[in-house]
């Protein structure tokens, strides 16, 4: 149960250069990016746990993990590939976050970016930049760890509920709803990713 959390492994993945080269292409400050980050995370992971609750939801995701995401790139290649602008289903960040948060996009981008002063634009920005390398670290782990789908469907409810046990679940929940009639206030999504990463620096 020490284990840490996915989001906080590839938060701290993300720390240093991966940092600053998304701050230069949102042309944020560090800090603010950072903060950015560790809110985004744990609501593209959490969208990952309640599609893949389903097993045909999980079937997809794997199959799409397989499909164009096990080139093996570590988590430097899949970033430059990324900002580089490559047009494949691997980089394709907007398609990815298409399929992993559906109809709720601008609602997850609008809490994002008042929460942390981006703004709507430049949330969903930063979203798509991360929709690939989350993409990219879940194929690898369940490479490493032998899993199938039900593997897979199984280790993001997990990694759903205990954000959830941690950072207070009901911002998470709000976000998600499939319905969009969860009351969010922005400040809590902020609250969820600090809770996880334990306060600003």
């Amino acid at each position: 149960m020490n284990q840490p959390l996915l989001t906080q492994e590839l938060f701290s993945q993300l720390q240093g250069a991966p940092l600053q080269q998304l701050s230069s292409q949102l042309g944020t400050d560090p800090g603010q990016t950072r903060d950015a980050v560790a809110a985004a995370l744990p609501l593209l992971l959490g969208a990952l746990g309640r599609n893949s609750a389903q097993p045909q939801g999980a079937q997809a995701l794997f199959g799409a993990l397989q499909r164009d995401h096990g080139g093996g790139l570590d988590l430097g290649g899949v970033l430059g590939a990324v900002l580089g602008g490559g047009g494949s289903r691997q980089t394709d960040g907007a398609g990815i976050l298409g399929h992993i948060l559906g109809g709720g996009q601008p609602r997850a981008a609008q809490a994002l970016g008042q929460s942390t002063g981006l703004g709507s634009g430049q949330a969903m920005q930063l979203l798509a930049l991360l929709a690939p390398i989350v993409m990219s670290f879940l194929a690898n782990r369940s490479k490493s760890q032998g899993l199938d789908a039900g593997g897979l469907g199984q280790l993001l409810g997990q990694e759903r509920e205990q954000v959830r046990q941690q950072a207070g679940g009901g911002v998470l929940d709000a976000l998600l709803d499939r319905d969009g009639d969860g009351d969010v206030d922005a400040g809590d999504l902020l609250n969820l990713g600090m809770g996880l990463f334990g306060g600003r620096r």
